[in-house]
């Protein structure tokens, strides 16, 4: 071979007796020493060198049983911990690593981060259609950075550099490709000193006076609190703000949680799902003050719900300032160390005059009109008689059982101090606008990727991150089918999560908006023909399972599930036909 050949400089059997570590040991110490030590991936024979120098350190390295889940787990695992916690994912190349995307693509628009370590095709063979090879800027659009390592003794600069990025705000996933021919050797690898991420931008003193004087001069204000709270870990600093200025706080899908929704001035989540009151309270205030969101497509309704008369935006991405909403005073600023600034501000500074002084409601009145009508509608929905052409199950009063009513019995059965996943799906808007999040590490939930298939895996990696605390992944059928195999991942990795599956055989969301608007018969993108038994499913891959049909029977269930010093999936038989919350919360008040 000759000697210029890159898998001739770096042949381990040359170093065979070295006792150097190997790149993968190095690379892992790397890792362990900043603060990563769970990984998620399936292995092969490009990553089993990884593999080794993992189970040699005593690392916690999980087996998934497909790479689409690796990187929703790592994403779950950063979602509930500490803003810089976070693990990694390691996958083959090719369709290991395109698989994973999809979670990377979720974790980039949810700013979340992780380390995704990619084994690429030897350097030998790149470009010579090697076995999975596939172009390392496939991955370009979908992860923070891509890195590809090229330099024998590039991978730990790379390694680390990468982990630093992730951290660094907005956070996100970062990839690093290592060949595998570089993993095995025994390069020297160079000392790399550690750079702290840099600090997200501090609000301008000017701005933050403005917005303090905007808001405390307000006669309706109203908060939206975005991800951007979450990721910053601003909750503190947001309920700070929210009671000194009397305003109602509004979230987005990923700001949900961020204040716990226990609290008076909690008003909801703006969602597909959000009721009327909730929009109308948007609406007819006159100030806004819109926190770590970039008031995206989704969380709008594509810019068609109407916000507050004068606007202040906060985010840190300029670019989404005034996009689709004009903004009265727009601040490229993190939301901690805005809402601090404000806080701060509105404290000791001229605008600390008494908010609610010559207002006619005070904050507290303002957001629980609009809990009260969204509980009206609830009730309205639980209490309606079923057609007599309904397939769904029997609650024992001759009524099929709706999503609202299972929710509300899971939400009493569960600690509040409990994490809990969602999954995407139809009943994703029910949970977002019915089930209260007691705080911003308690929720999880996709954001504007919308990805079904995430609140399992999501789950797995809650509980590592959090083994001391009661992990719940809600999911539907059609989400739960999308990630499976990973009940048998619970199982085998003995991971001690309560799965609760809304079980209706159908993609209801589809059907209905498929019967609706286009013709479609009713039920047209179900199975009910070909029932799903997700108890056979479940205890087909070693977990205790059991069906419920009854309301009353669901929190005895889930308390049960609980229990169980293991993983455990409790079926919650549901009815296909309920109307959708983006229907019958959006639409006139049932009373009327």
């Amino acid at each position: 071979m000759d000697a210029d050949d890159p898998a001739a400089r770096d042949d381990p059997d040359d170093a065979a007796d070295d006792d150097r570590p190997t790149v993968a040991e190095a690379v892992v110490d790397a890792m362990l020493a900043r603060g990563v030590d769970t990984v998620f991936g399936i292995p092969g024979k490009q990553t089993l060198p990884l593999n080794r120098a993992l189970a040699d350190r005593d690392a916690r390295f999980v087996v998934a049983r497909h790479e689409t889940a690796v990187s929703h787990q790592a994403w779950g695992y950063a979602e509930t911990s500490d803003p810089e916690g976070m693990a990694a994912t390691c996958v083959v190349p090719g369709p290991g690593d395109t698989n994973a995307m999809n979670g990377l693509k979720n974790a980039l628009n949810d700013c979340v981060p992780l380390l995704h370590l990619a084994v690429e095709t030897e350097r030998s063979v790149r470009g010579g259609d090697g076995i999975h090879e596939t172009p390392p800027e496939t991955y370009d659009t979908v992860v923070k950075d891509n890195v590809l390592v090229d330099s024998p003794a590039g991978a730990v600069p790379a390694v680390v550099e990468a982990i630093r990025t992730a951290r660094e705000h907005p956070q996100g996933p970062v990839r690093v490709g290592i060949p595998k021919d570089l993993l095995a050797g025994r390069t020297p690898q160079p000392a790399v000193g550690d750079r702290d991420p840099s600090p997200p931008p501090a609000a301008p003193a000017d701005a933050v006076r403005e917005a303090a004087g905007l808001l405390t001069d307000a006669h309706s204000p109203v908060i939206l609190a975005g991800g951007g709270v979450r990721r910053s870990d601003a909750s503190d600093a947001l309920r700070a703000v929210a009671e000194k200025v009397d305003a109602p706080v509004v979230t987005t899908y990923k700001g949900k949680g961020t204040l716990p929704e226990t609290h008076p001035l909690s008003a909801g989540v703006l969602c597909g799902g959000a009721s009327a009151e909730l929009r109308d309270l948007l609406a007819e205030a006159d100030v806004g003050l819109v926190v770590g969101s970039d008031l995206d497509a989704v969380a709008t309704a594509s810019w068609s719900v109407e916000m507050p008369e004068s606007l202040v935006h906060v985010t840190l991405d300029g670019d989404d300032i005034g996009f689709g909403y004009d903004a009265a005073l727009g601040v490229a600023a993190d939301a901690d160390r805005f809402l601090r600034a404000l806080d701060d501000r509105v404290d000791g500074g001229s605008a600390a005059a008494e908010p609610a002084a010559s207002r006619d409601r005070t904050g507290a009145e303002r957001a629980d009109s609009v809990r009260a009508a969204d509980r009206e509608r609830f009730a309205a929905l639980s209490g309606s008689a079923a057609g007599e052409d309904s397939d769904g199950p029997d609650d024992g009063d001759g009524r099929p059982l709706r999503s609202v009513e299972v929710l509300s019995a899971v939400r009493d059965a569960v600690p509040e101090e409990a994490v809990v996943t969602a999954d995407a799906g139809g009943f994703r808007l029910w949970t977002l606008v019915s089930f209260p999040a007691a705080g911003p590490r308690s929720y999880v939930n996709p954001g504007s990727w919308a990805t079904m298939g995430t609140g399992l895996p999501s789950a797995i990696g809650a509980k590592l991150a959090n083994p001391d605390r009661d992990v719940v992944a809600l999911t539907g059928d059609g989400g739960l089918m999308m990630c499976v195999h990973e009940l048998h991942t619970l199982a085998s990795e003995g991971i001690d999560v309560t799965v609760v599956a809304l079980n209706n055989d159908d993609y209801a969301i589809i059907s209905e908006e498929a019967s609706r608007s286009y013709e479609f018969s009713e039920g047209a993108y179900g199975w009910a023909e070909t029932g799903l038994d997700l108890v056979a499913v479940a205890s087909g891959m070693g977990l205790p399972a059991e069906r419920v049909r009854e309301r009353d029977a669901v929190g005895d269930a889930v308390e049960r599930a609980r229990a169980r010093d293991g993983p455990a999936l409790v079926e919650v038989v549901t009815d296909p036909n309920e109307p959708q919350a983006s229907e019958w919360m959006t639409g006139s008040h049932p009373s009327e």
